[in-house]
Parts: C-alpha cells; sequence; structure tokens
C-alpha cells in the first residue's frame, strides 16, 4: 500500500510529538521506546524507519518542546508581563509535559550524549534570546544581556524550586518572587 507524499512525516512529528511530552513528564530515563511508539499509536518495529537511534528521537522531541514553548509563552503578541504570568505559573509546576523543556528536564540533558547535550545547548541559548527580546524588543545584538541572563536563570530556577518543594504554598511564593524580581 502507497502512502502519500507527507505520511512519513506526518508519523515522525506524530512520534517526536508524543516523546516530547512524555519525555518532560517522565524524564530522560523513565520512557522506553515501545512505550512511546504505543502512545503515538504506532509499532516498535517502526520506530527504525524514522530515527537512527533513541538520542536522535530525543535531540529532536528537546527541539519539537522548546519551539512550542517559543510559540506560546514567547510569542509576539505576548508582553514580557504576560510571558512571565503563563511561565511563573501553577500550570507550569503542574503539569510539565506541557512546558518548558529545559526546567523539566535541563540538569539530565547535560549527561546524556553529545546530540542531546547539543539539542539542550541550542534551546538554552535560544531561551536567552527570547528572554533577551522580551526585554529589550528593539535591540539586535548577537549576545545576550546581563539582565537577560539574571532574569532567564530566575525563571528556570523558580520553576524547577517550585517543583520540588513539597508545599503549595511555598511554591506559590517562589513564584510570586521570581515574577516580582523581573525587570518592569
Amino acid at each position: 500500500m502507497r502512502y502519500s507524499e507527507g505520511h512519513k512525516e506526518a508519523i515522525r512529528e506524530r512520534i517526536v510529538g508524543a516523546a516530547s511530552e512524555a519525555l518532560r513528564r517522565d524524564g530522560l530515563s523513565g520512557v522506553s521506546i515501545p512505550a512511546l511508539m504505543k502512545n503515538a499509536g504506532l509499532t516498535h518495529g517502526g520506530f527504525y524507519a524514522h530515527f537512527e537511534n533513541r538520542d536522535e528521537l530525543v535531540a529532536e522531541a528537546v527541539l519539537a518542546a522548546a519551539a512550542r514553548t517559543a510559540e506560546d509563552t514567547f510569542a509576539d503578541r505576548n508582553s514580557l508581563g504576560q510571558t512571565l504570568e503563563r511561565y511563573l505559573s501553577p500550570g507550569h509546576l503542574e503539569h510539565p509535559e506541557q512546558g518548558c523543556v529545559l526546567a523539566a528536564l535541563g540538569a539530565e540533558g547535560g549527561r546524556k550524549p553529545s546530540s542531546v547535550r547539543k539539542a539542550f545547548a541550542e534551546v538554552a541559548r535560544g531561551l536567552l534570546r527570547l528572554v533577551d527580546k522580551k526585554l529589550h524588543p528593539r535591540r539586535s545584538a548577537r549576545a545576550p544581556s546581563d539582565a537577560a541572563l539574571r532574569l532567564t536563570a530566575t525563571m528556570v530556577g523558580a520553576v524547577v524550586l517550585g517543583r520540588l518543594v513539597d508545599d503549595p504554598a511555598l511554591a506559590d511564593r517562589i513564584l510570586r518572587a521570581a515574577r516580582e524580581s523581573a525587570p518592569s
């Protein structure tokens, strides 16, 4: 049976999307290829028709997760305040599978093979650029400002800490403090 021209690419995107959510929810080592393929509604045997190995999929899923965050949270239509409200929200804490891949998996990413580390490095640089653009919309510098470095570290750190504490009130305080520390 012949498939349409875009069929293979659509299947690949479906696998990457399922992996993107599952990895952010369960961790980089917490999901097997058979489970990922099942979540995508496909068989394990079909995996190698789309990817050379697991690391290739993980790297692509990391990049896809970052692209989703960029499109949603950092969309041009969102002001800095709106971006911070979305990123530093209880919903982001409660749903890592839908949020920033750096806050969900960044610490794990640094211990993975080169291709995965490279994807995380690209995502980290991209997040710094997005934050810098929100802080300085008219600036066209190559390197992010120190203010963008501080704010990005605060944002990611606040989400990580908020997920770690076992106290919703403290988590809310962490998020609020991070929002209030941002330049106005």
